[in-house]
C-alpha cells in the first residue's frame, strides 16, 4: 500500500486493481489552514457520511466498499481539477466577494442581498482546487482556460445543482437546512464517464438547523463553520487574508478542549438526524 497524498481531511493510499483507500482523520482544516489539534471521532463521521450520501443520491460515484470506521475503498479517477460548489443562501465567501464586486452580475436586484437569505435559484459557483488555496473562477474562464469541455461544463453544472436539491430535501426532513455544498468529480480512465467522487459530509458544506434560522445574522451551524466563526471572532481570518498577500500561511491558533469537543458533538447530531443511524451501529 503507496501512500498518495496527506490531505487536510483524509490521507491516500494506492493499492492495487486500480483502487483507492481513504483514511479519514481527526484532522480540521479553515480558510486552508490546518489546525493542530483533531476533533474527536470527526474521521469516523465524514467516512460514515460519505458512506450515506453515496448510497442514498442516486447517481454513479466512485465507492466500492467501507472497512472498519473510518476507511473507503475506491474506484481511481481522473480527478476533475473543479470545487463544484453550489449556494443556496448568500454566506461565506460569496457574501466576501460580492463586498469586493466580484460576481455581482450573478445578482439581479439592484439592493444588496441580505446575509444568510435564500437566492432565488441554486448558484453554481465553481473554484479552481488546490491543497492549499482554492480560487473562485467564473464560470467562462473555466472554459476558455481548457480546464473541462462545454459539454463537460454543462453536465457538471447540471449534476451540482441536481445533488444540491436532493440532499436539501432530505436534509430539511432531519430539520436542517442545507446553506451550500461542494461537490467533486472525476472521470473512469477506461470509459471516460464522470462519477461523483471525493466525499460528501460537514466539510463539504453548511449545515443550519432551521428552527432558529433568520436571515440578517450569523446562523448557527452543524459543520466546521463553528470553527471558521471563532476563528474570524478572535481576528485569526484577518491574519490569513494579510499572510495570503505575503503569499505564506500563519501558524493556526491553539484550538481550546470546549470547542473541539462541541464541533465532534455537532458532526454526530447532524449525522444521526440525517440519517436515523446511531453513530455506534
Amino acid at each position: 500500500m503507496k501512500l498518495l497524498r496527506k490531505g487536510k481531511v483524509k490521507d491516500i493510499y494506492e493499492i492495487d486493481d486500480g483502487k483507492i483507500l481513504f483514511r479519514f482523520s481527526d484532522r480540521v482544516s479553515a480558510f486552508d489552514v490546518r489546525m493542530n489539534e483533531a476533533v474527536p471521532r470527526k474521521g469516523e463521521v465524514l467516512c460514515r457520511f460519505a458512506e450515506y450520501w453515496f448510497n442514498v443520491l442516486g447517481t454513479n460515484h466512485h465507492m466500492l466498499s467501507v472497512v472498519g470506521k473510518d476507511r473507503m475503498i475506491v474506484k481511481k479517477l481522473n480527478m476533475i481539477p473543479l470545487e463544484c460548489i453550489v449556494r443556496g443562501y448568500f454566506y461565506g465567501s460569496l457574501v466576501e466577494r460580492y463586498n469586493k464586486g466580484i460576481g455581482v452580475e450573478l445578482f439581479s436586484s439592484d439592493l444588496p442581498p441580505v446575509l444568510a437569505t435564500k437566492l432565488n435559484h441554486p448558484m453554481f459557483d465553481p473554484s479552481t482546487k488546490s491543497e492549499t488555496n482554492d480560487v473562485y473562477i467564473n464560470n467562462k474562464q473555466i472554459i476558455t482556460s481548457g480546464l473541462v469541455s462545454k459539454q463537460d461544463f454543462d453536465y457538471l453544472k447540471t449534476k451540482s445543482i441536481s445533488l444540491y436539491r436532493s440532499m436539501s430535501t432530505q436534509v430539511e426532513r432531519a430539520g436542517f437546512l442545507l446553506a451550500d455544498v461542494k461537490f467533486e468529480f472525476g472521470k473512469e480512465p477506461k470509459t471516460g464517464n464522470i462519477l461523483l467522487g471525493d466525499s460528501l459530509g460537514p466539510d463539504e458544506y453548511r449545515l443550519w438547523p432551521k428552527k432558529g434560522y433568520s436571515p440578517g445574522k450569523i446562523q448557527e451551524s452543524y459543520d466546521k463553520q463553528l470553527l471558521r466563526d471563532w476563528l474570524i471572532k478572535i481576528g485569526f481570518k484577518d491574519r490569513i487574508d494579510q499572510s495570503k498577500k505575503e503569499g505564506r500561511n500563519p501558524d493556526p491558533p491553539k484550538l481550546d478542549a470546549a470547542l473541539l469537543t462541541k464541533l465532534s458533538n455537532r458532526y454526530i447530531q447532524s449525522y444521526e438526524l440525517i440519517t436515523r443511524k446511531k453513530i455506534d451501529e
